[in-house]
Formats: structure tokens, C-alpha cells, sequence
């Protein structure tokens, strides 16, 4: 059986145990997913006639928007958001994990890839980098301006690095040549095309991050959130996690 055909047997099979009614389900997302969720997004939707409707972002902006009062059904963000929120009381339930990813970096498609495979060559690239791109507030961001303090290269790297909204992911400054070189998850890395992923950081200093799916407390489509972090936990949706350098948890 087909790719394509077995996730939309297992949409199916996720309709059988919801309402029949169809729901619009409003979903606040980590960029980390997004390309996962919007190739599941459409075979959800046509076997269960539920539509979703998404918002991206960096899992802290996102979580933020949340605290102050966003409206949604779904939010899948880092582990330890989810985990904050439902403290707070704005999710209901518990947490679905549903990939864990790893962070990397990118150079520009066909620029010479440098050397990275250890602590000191990954130094000694970024030092001789001219110009170094990442999301400000995305979660490999927050974890670089701490690992280069850590590093003690924190006072060079300053006068080249570049930092960007959200909605200027990393390997896209890259891609169009605005810095040299560009970190983030590797997932976010990817699909751009005019980027080529040089590798993951090094395993002693590399930043492992689970993502996570919660139904939010006061939630319009309760059981229709409930049918969709269902579907995206699946055996079939965790083979397109894997092929968009995600390793499923499930």
C-alpha cells in the first residue's frame, strides 16, 4: 500500500472514533513541524472533512501569544512549553510528544561545506565565519547566545552575527545569500533548496528538542484537536517525521 493511502486509512480510522460534524481546528505550530504538518494536513482533511487552519512560529513567541490570551485548539511546541502551559492551566489533558529534533548548520547551495565534526572544528568555523544567521527567539537561538558564552566566543561572534524574526528562518537568509552561515533544526533546514545542511552540531554540544501536541483547556473542537494530534501520532504520519529529519517518538 501506498504512502499516501495508508495515512488517509489511518484519517479514517481516526474519523470512526469522532464527530461527524465538521470542525475547523485552529493550530498554533513550531516552524520546526511545519513542513510535516502541511504534508499531513491535507489527507487529514479530506478523509475527515475537518479543515485546520495554522499559525507558525517560534514555540516561544507562540507560547507567549497563548499566555496572553490566543485563541487555538492545538498547540505543538517544545516539550517543555506544552509542559509550562499546562501548569498554567491553558492546556487541558497531558502532553502527546511527537518528534524529537536536533540542531544544525546550513551554508548557502554549492558554498564550500566547513568542518564542524568536533567542538574545536565548529569553533574554529564560526570564527572564521563572516557572517552568522539564526532565529532571536526560536529555541536554537536561545541555546546558541548561551553556547557560545559557554565556548568563550561569545565577544568575537558578536560583530557577525545576524538576528532574525521568525518569519525569516535561517536557512532562507542562507538561501539568499544574507549570511554565511545559518543554524537551526534541522528540520527547518531541509526544504529550502537553495540551502545545503553541512551537518548537526557536535554530539557533545548539540541541542536535542522534543516537540509536543496539547488540547488547549477551553478549546471550540475539542474532540476534533483530540482527532488530529491522534492522526499525527500514527505509524503512518511518523514515517513523513522521519523524512523531514525528525525522529518520531512514537
Amino acid at each position: 500500500m501506498k504512502m499516501s493511502s495508508v495515512l488517509v486509512a489511518a484519517a479514517f480510522a481516526v474519523m470512526a472514533g469522532s464527530a461527524a460534524r465538521a470542525a475547523e481546528i485552529r493550530v498554533l505550530s513550531s516552524n520546526a513541524v511545519k513542513t510535516t504538518l502541511e504534508e499531513l494536513a491535507p489527507r487529514f482533511e479530506k478523509a475527515t472533512e475537518h479543515k485546520l487552519a495554522f499559525t507558525f512560529g517560534a514555540s516561544a513567541a507562540l507560547t507567549s501569544d497563548i499566555e496572553k490570551g490566543a485563541t487555538f485548539d492545538v498547540a505543538i511546541l517544545t516539550a517543555s512549553g506544552i509542559d509550562d502551559l499546562l501548569k498554567r492551566g491553558k492546556l487541558a489533558g497531558s502532553r502527546t510528544d511527537l518528534a524529537r529534533s536536533s540542531s544544525g548548520m546550513a551554508v548557502r547551495k554549492g558554498a564550500p561545506k566547513p568542518d564542524i565534526s568536533t567542538t574545536d572544528a565548529f569553533k574554529r568555523t564560526l570564527l572564521a565565519a563572516k557572517s552568522i544567521a539564526y532565529v532571536e527567539q526560536g529555541g536554537t537561538g536561545i541555546y546558541l547566545k548561551g553556547l557560545f558564552e559557554r565556548l568563550g566566543i561569545a565577544d568575537e561572534l558578536k560583530p557577525k552575527i545576524k538576528l532574525l524574526p521568525p518569519t525569516n528562518p535561517a536557512a532562507f537568509a542562507v538561501a539568499n545569500g544574507e549570511a554565511e552561515i545559518g543554524m537551526t533544526q534541522i528540520s527547518e533546514i531541509l526544504p529550502y533548496a537553495g540551502a545545503e545542511l553541512v551537518g548537526p552540531l557536535p554530539a557533545e554540544i548539540q541541542l536535542y528538542t522534543v516537540f509536543s501536541a496539547g488540547t488547549a483547556a477551553n478549546a471550540k473542537e475539542q474532540e476534533a484537536a483530540r482527532a488530529f494530534i491522534k492522526f499525527i501520532t500514527s505509524p503512518a504520519a511518523a514515517s513523513v517525521f522521519k523524512a523531514k529529519g525528525l525522529e518520531p517518538t512514537s
